[in-house]
């Protein structure tokens, strides 16, 4: 692992556990030493990604992290134009809507408003949402390079649930139902009891950028429901699309 991979892996462990974190539990969970934590701990310290608390010598996220996710938004404003969009879906189905967006580390959550329900889906911010495993990750499949498509359906296919798909021609089988539709269904792969509902969000060369979703408890939702939802998730996907990009001649629809 080169040095910016193993300073990247503590900016993500520190995202994701406590505010907060000891030196000792960062190289433990990361698998490093103390000395080498320290050090790459120093170096991102310097460059405002990580702060360290003059009481309690605990470590958390810098106020850096905050420039550069500004500084990305404003030349890709991605969830300028896609937050309305999300809050309004949300509104509109009543259930957690959660928006996602493709990177080379893969299909990451970045805007979530939740249901107002008691017994309601939540997706953590910065989750890395399985592509054979998520609604999202289907939608978002159907409408790739093939080259990335490919490359999922030759990966390894963990199973999160009884529920997940397992293998390459199931989940092409999936793939091409949600290119036909528009949109995927997810039921129970990534999480027992819970229903999705996806579609992609299409970037200027007609390929998917990310996926707009609806997750609602299975014990909630009724076929009827599901068709709506598809319904919703492609319109919503395609309003966030055409917001970045506008309407673009020859351009493939959702």
């Amino acid at each position: 692992m080169s040095t910016v991979a193993k300073a990247i892996s503590l900016l993500d462990m520190l995202g994701r556990g406590a505010p907060e974190t000891a030196l000792a539990d960062l190289a433990r969970s990361a698998g490093f030493d103390k000395a080498t934590t320290r050090r790459l701990l120093v170096s991102l310290i310097a460059q405002g990604l990580v702060e360290q608390d003059d009481a309690t010598r605990l470590y958390r996220l810098g106020a850096g992290l905050t420039r550069l996710a500004l500084m990305r938004e404003t030349q890709f404003p991605f969830l300028r134009m896609a937050v309305p969009v999300v809050e309004a879906l949300a509104a509109e189905t009543g259930e957690t809507v959660h928006l996602s967006e493709y990177s080379k580390r893969g299909l990451i959550s970045v805007h979530v408003v939740e249901s107002a329900k008691a017994n309601r889906v939540s997706v953590p911010l910065g989750e890395v949402l399985p592509m054979h495993a998520t609604a999202s990750g289907i939608a978002f499949l159907a409408f790739t390079d093939e080259r990335i498509r490919e490359a999922v359906l030759a990966a390894p296919m963990p199973a999160f649930t009884r529920f997940t798909i397992g293998d390459a021609n199931t989940l092409a089988e999936h793939v091409a139902a949600a290119r036909a539709s528009g949109h995927s269904t997810g039921t129970q792969g990534f999480e027992e009891g819970v229903i999705s509902v996806a579609a992609p969000i299409l970037g200027a060369d007609g390929f998917a950028i990310g996926a707009i979703a609806v997750a609602a408890p299975r014990v909630r939702i009724q076929k009827g429901d599901i068709d709506r939802f598809g319904g919703s998730v492609i319109a919503a996907g395609r309003e966030i699309g055409e917001r970045l990009f506008g309407r673009l001649p020859g351009r493939k629809r959702a």
